[in-house]
């Protein structure tokens, strides 16, 4: 068990090592960082997406916005989509479970908005709904997605895709990357550096 072990870190430390390998990825995320930090500073919100470990991980970056990062600063419009559960399971329920990002982005996203949706495959079809009412509402998408892009490809402003098609590991990374907008969107809005 105890190789087994190593190995999945492993694994999750060669994604990684892919990740900051790639310098067309790296550049993508410092222009995502850089169109967060104008969306707030022009008064839009950043709304987030995803299902099950990826809604979980959309809540979690949302509230570094709203809380805070590192520094103990004013409240930044973040949420995730999917935190009121009346709304969701009566949208899934009435409607389609297709739409109940796209449904709720056509009620409160404004032009200018950031929708930043993480799907593994990149084909969830609620995510695309919704980043094809992002689009249509003049909102900034950002993808957050295993290697290929999927769907979302050609619907993302700025993509963000993991290289890999394993799950857990993709997922690892998205937090990751999270985490790197999160402190750097803190430091340019709030004029802090973290040594």
């Amino acid at each position: 068990m105890n190789s087994q072990i190593k190995k999945i870190i492993k694994d999750s430390i060669d994604v990684k090592t892919l990740v900051l390998a790639n310098n067309e990825l790296i550049e993508t995320l410092a222009q995502c960082v850089t169109e967060i930090v104008a969306a707030f500073k022009n008064g839009n919100k950043v709304l987030f997406c995803g299902n099950g470990g990826s809604a979980a991980d959309a809540q979690h970056l949302a509230a570094e916005f709203s809380g805070r990062f590192y520094t103990d600063r004013e409240a930044l419009p973040a949420e995730a989509l999917h935190v009121n559960t009346s709304y969701l399971t009566a949208v899934a329920n009435d409607y389609s479970y297709d739409v109940v990002y796209s449904r709720i982005i056509k009620g409160i996203g404004k032009k200018g908005d950031v929708l930043v949706g993480l799907s593994t495959s990149g084909n969830s079809g609620n995510i695309v709904k919704a980043f094809e009412t992002a689009n249509e509402k003049g909102m900034i998408t950002i993808g957050l997605t295993g290697s290929t892009g999927g769907k979302m490809k050609e619907l993302s402003k700025y993509l963000l895709n993991v290289p890999s098609n394993d799950t857990p590991r993709i997922q690892e990374s998205h937090i990751l990357l999270g985490h790197i907008i999160c402190q750097l969107v803190e430091e340019q809005y709030f004029n802090t550096v973290q040594s």
